[in-house]
This record gives structure tokens, sequence and C-alpha cells, in this order.
């Protein structure tokens, strides 16, 4: 739905008279949103897990991080553990042995193995944590070990945190459901929509495919339907099961990315599908005011796809 703060003529006001404001803005939003969140958690006394779900360039990574260390600075330790370190190996995953492997769905994960160690962890028990090598496409068992004193917590992050597969052998215990996306779109005057979730989403995981994953903007476009597929199919139908909603957008985000995603775009060899999209993305950028990306914190959530 279109209001003031996400319509792109107000958008550009902010980003030409005050642009350092204007992302300073952003920030103290993203931070109460974490503020309040361990105001709820603190509310509650023993060990707790929060269950961290979101699609892709939704800004998990940061949040798990901004959250643990929040909690942590206020008495309650605090992990981070991914669900990805919890992959089966890569020659155990469904559909391998037949040449198509699905990598999205929840059965990649080994579901028991969630389920101990959460438990132990709850237990108050020294426990293993696995970690996947992704190079090898094999996960390392009891790679780390970690405690949970009587007050602390840990927070599993993943596309499949939410999933009644992952959270029903977990009854009983302290759980806190979140979920994080974008979850705001960009409108005109008019009430059209220049930049939609994805479109936003998109241009996120784009920066930060280029930047550390030596991805190319063709490769990108290629991958991006199918993680898209994979959001449908295994997150979004349990979006609404999260105790605590959390909408990553910073406002100032377009006029930051615009210049870095204009010019991958333009100088990109793409197939006449993605160039189709490519042309579309590339007209709703132009309507934004550039804003320069030195003025975003070190520790920004954008920081997770700019560097």
């Amino acid at each position: 739905m279109s209001n003031n703060n996400n319509r792109i003529e107000y958008i550009n006001e902010l980003a030409r008279e005050n642009p350092q404001a204007f992302v300073a803005r952003a920030e103290l939003r993203y931070r109460n949103i974490i503020n309040n969140i361990a105001e709820k958690a603190l509310d509650d006394l023993g060990r707790k897990i929060i269950m961290l779900a979101g699609p892709s360039a939704s800004g998990k990574t940061t949040t798990a991080k901004k959250i643990a260390e929040t909690f942590t600075s206020l008495g309650m330790m605090t992990y981070v553990v991914s669900l990805d370190d919890f992959y089966k190996n890569r020659c155990d995953i469904p559909g391998y042995a037949e040449g198509n492997p699905d990598f999205e769905t929840v059965y990649a994960l080994d579901i028991d193995l969630i389920s101990e160690t959460l438990k132990s962890l709850m237990a108050g028990e020294e426990t293993e944590l696995p970690i996947f090598d992704f190079t090898t496409g094999t996960r390392k068992d009891a790679a780390r070990k970690i405690t949970l004193g009587k007050n602390d917590a840990v927070i599993v992050e993943g596309l499949h945190a939410l999933n009644p597969i992952v959270t029903s052998g977990l009854d009983g215990l302290k759980l806190m459901k979140i979920y994080i996306s974008v979850s705001s779109r960009i409108y005109d005057a008019k009430g059209r929509i220049v930049l939609n979730k994805r479109n936003l989403r998109f241009m996120r995981r784009l920066i930060r495919d280029y930047n550390f994953r030596a991805s190319s903007v063709e490769n990108t476009y290629d991958l991006w339907q199918s993680v898209c597929d994979g959001e449908d199919k295994y997150l979004f139908p349990y979006e609404d099961m999260a105790d605590v909603r959390i909408n990553s957008i910073h406002m100032c985000e377009p006029c930051l990315f615009k210049n870095t995603v204009l010019e991958m775009l333009e100088g990109a060899q793409l197939s006449e599908e993605h160039a189709r999209e490519a042309k579309k993305l590339i007209h709703s950028l132009k309507q934004f005011e550039s804003v320069d990306l030195s003025l975003v914190p070190e520790d920004s959530l954008l920081r997770e796809f700019i560097g």
C-alpha cells in the first residue's frame, strides 16, 4: 500500500535535501526494531531459541548478528547458528542421484540432527555443532561446541527456520519466531509500483553476488527464478507463523544502489529474456536521485550486500 514514506517523490526529496540525514533515519528505524525485539526476549527468563527465517537478500545474516550482539550486551549470551550448516552431504541431497538436486527443499537438511542439537542446547548441555563446507559439499560434524547458560539464547537463521517440519520437534521449548523480508514497495504519486519487493531484494543480491561470490549479472538472473520458486514453495506458506515480523527495507537503498546497479546492468551481456527484465529495472532506477555509498555506516545491514 502506498503512503508518503514509500513514494518516490518523497524519497527523492529527502535524498536531495539531506542525504546523510536520510540514511541515518533509515538506520535508526532498523536499530529500533532490533531493540524492540531484545525487550520482548528479556521479558521471558530462561534459555531461548530464536528462529529467524526470510527470503534471499532479506538481511538474515546481519539481523541475526545484530540481535545476538544486542542480547549479549544485555547479559544474555547469544550464539548464531545457520541452518545451512545442517545440510546433508551433497550426494545425499534429494534428486542428486538423478542429476537434478533440490537444494531448496527442507529435506536437504538433516532434520533429526537439528532437533537433537537444539534440544541439547536447551538442556544446558555442551553441544556439538556442525559446519557445512560448500566447497566440498560435505558437512563437518562436531566442528564446534557451545553451552547455553540458564538465561542464554541461540539464534537459528535460514530459509526453513519457520517450517513446521523443522520446528515440530521443538515442542515445549521457548521459541521466538521471527520473519524478515523487504515488505514494502515503492510507488509513484499515481499509486503505480516503481519497485516491488523482489526488485529491491534482487538489487541487493545482484550487488552481493558480484562483490562476494564472483557471480556475473547473467548468472544472478539465471539463479533468481529458482530462488523465487523455492521461496514460494518452502517459505512464504509459513511466514504467518512468526511472532515478530521485520521489514528490512531501508528507503534510501534505491538511491544508494542506483549508480552501482545501473553500471552492472548496462554493461552486462544478457539473454533476451534477462535483457527485458534489466531494461525495466533500469527504467525504474533512473527515476531516483543518487546518494553516495560512503554515507552508509560500517555496521549497516546494507553492508551485507555492498561490503
